[in-house]
């Protein structure tokens, strides 16, 4: 990936240990993110016999804009060399091709959660759930560790329900304090904006401290110098919403794929758990 995950080295994408497995079992349609429609199971044309992506230097030219902003929380090289072996989907019968496809979004949510807890253990303010939150933590790798058939047949929607319960809590926990009661159009401190319409908003310099923007939809926000310190950014929509010179700092369950999505630049203020994307640097 050209945008690689600071910390949590095995919850980040290894290309080079995957069998090209999101560029085959996931689809994606026509669209500003894709040059083409491809149907779930059918390898992207760009798909080298070596697994590797004929376009990778060029995706954003080429109308790939969406893979760069993919990333698999370390899913892929999980599914290809522990749940399956080794396996080459390319080589082995096609049932055991479909079924690798099939387990691959599953244990890529897996994996999210598991960055999701893992962060939580980080935060001091959780420490009333730590306890709580290594026993998800322990049972989520437990389960990414499953055969095939188990990993098929898991409701990987009801499990993510549970562990958001814990989620919640460490939000709650985290926020409690920070800012103050404030007021005003969508800037009050620790304001609850959870699955908020945001679209196209002008929150230049908003102060959103402890703010809760879980499933917010951020798209093309101009969030420009806005304060987000310790905001939760679970699950926000933030495809092409402007982080320039914005502040996160301790801005929590905040992932490279959201940020890949955005536009920032060099003073964009980012928790340590993430890197700068490679293309804000291109930014004129």
């Amino acid at each position: 990936m050209p945008d690689q995950i600071a910390g949590l080295p095995e919850l980040r994408g290894e290309c080079a240990r995957c069998f090209g497995l999101c560029c085959v079992a996931l689809p994606f349609a026509r669209s500003a993110d894709f040059a083409l429609d491809k149907p779930a199971g059918k390898p992207c044309p760009n798909l080298q016999d070596d697994h590797r992506c004929g376009v990778h230097a060029d995706l954003r030219t080429k109308g790939f804009t969406g893979c760069t902003v993919y990333d698999c929380f370390g899913a892929g090289q999980k599914v290809s060399q522990i749940t399956f072996g080794g396996q080459d989907w390319r080589r082995g019968p096609a049932e055991r091709a479909r079924e690798m496809f099939d387990v691959f979004p599953v244990v890529r949510q897996l994996h999210e959660l598991l960055w999701y807890l893992t962060e939580a253990l980080e935060l001091p303010a959780a420490r009333p759930v730590h306890p709580d939150l290594r026993r998800a933590l322990e049972e989520t790798e437990r389960l990414t560790r499953q055969t095939p058939e188990e990993l098929a047949a898991l409701d990987v929607a009801a499990y993510r329900q549970e562990v958001n319960v814990l989620l919640l809590r460490t939000s709650e926990l985290a926020r409690a304090g920070v800012g103050g009661k404030g007021k005003g159009k969508g800037r009050g401190k620790g304001k609850d904006h959870r699955g908020a319409d945001l679209i196209g908003a002008r929150l230049r310099g908003a102060d959103l401290r402890g703010a809760s923007l879980r499933g917010a939809y951020l798209i093309a926000a101009d969030l420009t110098g806005a304060d987000l310190r310790c905001a939760d950014m679970i699950g926000a929509d933030l495809r092409d919403a402007d982080l320039t010179d914005a502040d996160l700092t301790g801005a929590f369950f905040l992932t490279q794929p959201q940020l890949n999505a955005a536009r920032g630049s060099a003073g964009t203020t980012l928790p340590e758990s993430v890197g700068r994307p490679v293309h804000w640097a291109l930014r004129r």
